[in-house]
């Protein structure tokens, strides 16, 4: 690949991750096409309005016209569009399966047939479930616990399986990711600890003992850019962590509390609960970085930081009661089939 006006395909680019990402594809010089259902708004890129590098689809990745259009001409598929955790996933199963596993070889052959030449799939650190390992490396068993975690591991071996010289695939399992994005969420822990602390002075911690892997949402992005042109060679077949810190939640909380505490000049209380959560693992991202070069730059503590600050400053409004924000929230009211 020459870098020169490669066109880039994000399914689900405009969520969460999407989001941020697509900027930096912008930024670096790539064609960007997104293929995204806008649930939570079409005003996500409204600062890119007349960039002709991007193209917006609407359309659902279930639906073959919509999908054949979107990867035609198309250089690399980075592909994110899922029904994004396990709470959103429980809330309709069947959705949840056509989303993230029924409409996943149909794209990937519609890639390949198509020419594409690299598909990045975005799996998930949950698919280990709970491990006993000091550090979860990309050879520990899998365990998913959910329905949402068994469809990405399911998942991986369908794109992998379609390694060939003319199509290179890879898996990434990123962490939990932190930080701010023009499509907010808060229903993920760091920024769910964040919120409670700027809107009520106030952090609940359920259990506090279980792991939970972090990465910041800019690193993450920068690493989806970086492979784009990676040698192949580096890449091809292969499954990489994606990870940085790896805290319990209890510490997490702390963190939060320390960070919104001295911004806002204010104390901030943790209460502990119980929980029936029996998740927790700690992944190890050394193959990443040992092979690749790929290092987080940003810690939770930057991550908290700009989120109070993006609550100061208005950028996400409400945050406590607009369904937006919300996965669940905003699944229960809207009537997607």
């Amino acid at each position: 690949m020459n870098g020169e006006k490669l066109r880039v395909l994000v399914t689900g680019g405009a969520g969460y991750v999407g989001a941020v990402l697509t900027p930096q594809l912008l930024a670096r010089g790539y064609r960007v096409r997104v293929l995204d259902l806008y649930l939570y708004g079409r005003e996500v890129f409204q600062d890119f309005q007349g960039n002709p590098d991007l193209e917006e689809i609407v359309g659902d990745i279930r639906d073959k016209r919509a999908v054949g259009k979107a990867v035609a001409d198309v250089d690399v598929v980075l592909h994110l569009a899922c029904i994004s955790n396990d709470p959103s996933f429980e809330l309709n199963p069947n959705l949840g399966k056509s989303i993230n596993f029924d409409a996943f070889a149909p794209l990937v052959e519609a890639s390949k047939a198509a020419g594409v030449s690299r598909f990045v799939f975005v799996s998930s650190s949950s698919v280990y479930g709970v491990s006993d390992a000091s550090d979860v490396t990309e050879k520990e068993p899998l365990n998913p616990l959910t329905d949402y975690s068994k469809y990405k591991a399911m998942c991986e071996p369908i794109l992998l399986e379609q390694q060939s010289p003319d199509f290179t695939t890879l898996v990434i399992r990123p962490a939990t990711v932190c930080g701010y994005s023009p499509r907010q969420r808060l229903d993920l822990t760091v920024n769910i600890l964040t919120t409670h602390a700027h809107e009520r002075g106030k952090i609940t911690v359920f259990g506090g003992k279980q792991l939970r892997p972090h990465i910041h949402l800019r690193d993450l992005c920068r690493f989806y850019c970086e492979l784009i042109e990676m040698d192949a060679d580096k890449i091809a077949g292969k499954i990489f962590n994606a990870g940085y810190q790896n805290n319990p939640v209890s510490e997490l909380a702390e963190i939060t509390r320390n960070v919104v505490g001295e911004r806002l000049g204010r104390t901030v209380d943790i209460e502990t609960t119980p929980t029936n959560d029996p998740r927790s693992y700690h992944i190890s991202s050394d193959k990443i970085q040992e092979e690749l070069g790929l290092y987080p730059e940003l810690k939770i503590e930057d991550a908290v930081a700009e989120l109070v600050d993006a609550l100061k400053e208005g950028k996400i409004p409400n945050p406590l009661d607009d369904d937006r924000y919300y996965n669940v929230r905003l699944m229960k009211r809207i009537s997607l089939r």
